[in-house]
């Protein structure tokens, strides 16, 4: 498979499993990541995703340009992952395991949490084929690191290595490779004390608002807040404190 989907409790890992290639995407990965998205979207049991590529190389080295764009011109990716992402509340953690380049990295960026391997590294190259980055690479990077650094990027297509991308804010954590998904499942794990809905609700909040006025993101949060104040698990979470005792969270 050139991806493995597995569930493990309450945490869905997706791998991107072509490690010759270096975990580039092809066109049936691709769409193989967004099946499985869907898939960890719509399982009321998953809380938390974990995104890594197979072996030790490489997270993902973008798109497989052989593949797609040589020996198959012309035929463009279905059901691309990247819209997929962009509409899930649930969170992802990206557990990036070397090389993080060009589609990878726009992966990453998806993602809401980053942790790196010591050894990872970071670029958008597509300028250097005459491209740009078009799963969100030229709109997220430059929300996220400072301007000046993210048009370098973009227009140098050079890369980065682990310290610059954590010193830069691209990544959120930078650990030995052997401690990468023992450190996801970590916060994967303290992200699964929190009540379900109210992790989605947040993570609507914050990205929605990024791109509305401080007002419209205000309204929007007052507006999500009383939604989950009409829910079981407020009321849970309310009693469970005042017990002092573990929620038992219900997700409704």
């Amino acid at each position: 498979m050139k991806v493995i989907f597995e569930k493990k409790g309450p945490i869905a890992y997706v791998t991107i499993n072509r490690p010759e290639r270096l975990n580039a995407c092809d066109f049936e990965t691709y769409g193989l990541l967004a099946d499985y998205w869907r898939e960890f979207r719509d399982d009321p049991e998953l809380r938390v995703a974990i995104l890594t590529g197979a072996g030790e190389r490489a997270f993902c080295a973008g798109s497989d340009v052989k593949s797609n764009y040589v020996e198959r011109p012309g035929i463009e990716p279905h059901n691309a992952p990247f819209a997929v992402m962009f509409d899930l509340y649930k969170p992802i953690i990206a557990a990036i395991n070397g090389h993080a380049n060009g589609g990878g990295l726009e992966q990453a960026l998806a993602c809401d949490i980053r942790v790196a391997a010591e050894h990872a590294q970071f670029g958008l190259g597509e300028v250097r084929l005459g491209w740009l980055p078009g799963g969100g690479g030229t709109q997220r990077l430059p929300r996220l690191i400072p301007l000046g650094r993210a048009l370098e990027l973009l227009y140098t297509g050079n890369r980065i290595g682990a310290a610059e991308a954590l010193r830069l804010g691209l990544v959120d954590h930078v650990v030995p490779l052997s401690q990468l998904i023992s450190k996801c499942e970590e916060i994967a794990a303290e992200i699964c004390k929190s009540a379900p809905l109210a992790v989605q609700r947040i993570k609507q909040a914050a990205l929605r608002g990024l791109d509305m006025p401080l007002a419209d993101g205000l309204k929007l949060e007052r507006e999500l807040y009383e939604w989950l104040q009409k829910t079981e698990d407020a009321r849970e979470g309310a009693l469970a404190f005042t017990e002092k005792r573990p929620p038992r969270w219900k997700g409704r």
